[in-house]
């Protein structure tokens, strides 16, 4: 009589199995949650990277007006530039080009929101085809991913081209 206390080890089995079944149901919400935010943290990240990397290949032109002249000058009118600035430009180009190659990779694999790359796209959009930047494309593409350069060859020009030296509708030199 001692085994039989009421209990019925069949419904403290069911119950048991209840309980950890709860317990596994909780701990995947809790790992969604946890990849959520951590993909959201990434985005975050990846979108603020973008940014940093732009700004690093273009604060040297805000901080030295001859750099910052070089830059301007040789994306609408690269001819006028000695050997040694275009050799400068083309370093600058090859960077400034790299930096958005990175960001387009980021988009490409989600790390960016879609209204944030619309933007960096537009603002690319205006410096391929300044003719100093569409003529370095011309001479290096390889040196960018198959990808990037599918990409870059398919924009579409903008209807009115903007870029530093044609901003504000005359060119300064």
């Amino acid at each position: 009589m001692w085994y039989n206390t009421g209990m019925n080890w069949d419904a403290i089995s069911a119950i048991s199995q209840l309980v950890g079944s709860i317990a596994v149901v909780l701990s995947v919400l809790y790992l969604a949650l946890q990849v959520h935010r951590s993909t959201r943290v990434a985005r975050l990240a990846t979108q603020d990277a973008a940014a940093t990397a732009l700004r690093d290949v273009t604060k040297p032109f805000m901080e030295n007006a001859e750099l910052e002249r070089i830059w301007r000058i040789g994306l609408e009118d690269i001819g006028t530039l000695s050997v040694e600035e275009r050799t400068r430009f083309f370093h600058a180009a090859y960077q400034f080009l790299k930096a958005f190659e990175t960001i387009h990779f980021h988009y490409v694999y989600g790390l960016m929101d879609r209204q944030l790359w619309k933007g960096w796209e537009g603002l690319l959009r205006h410096y391929v085809v300044a003719p100093g930047m569409a003529h370095y494309w011309k001479l290096r593409p390889e040196v960018f991913s198959e990808r990037f350069r599918n990409f870059v060859n398919s924009l579409e020009p903008p209807p009115d081209q903007r870029t530093v030296g044609t901003l504000f509708g005359e060119e300064r030199k």
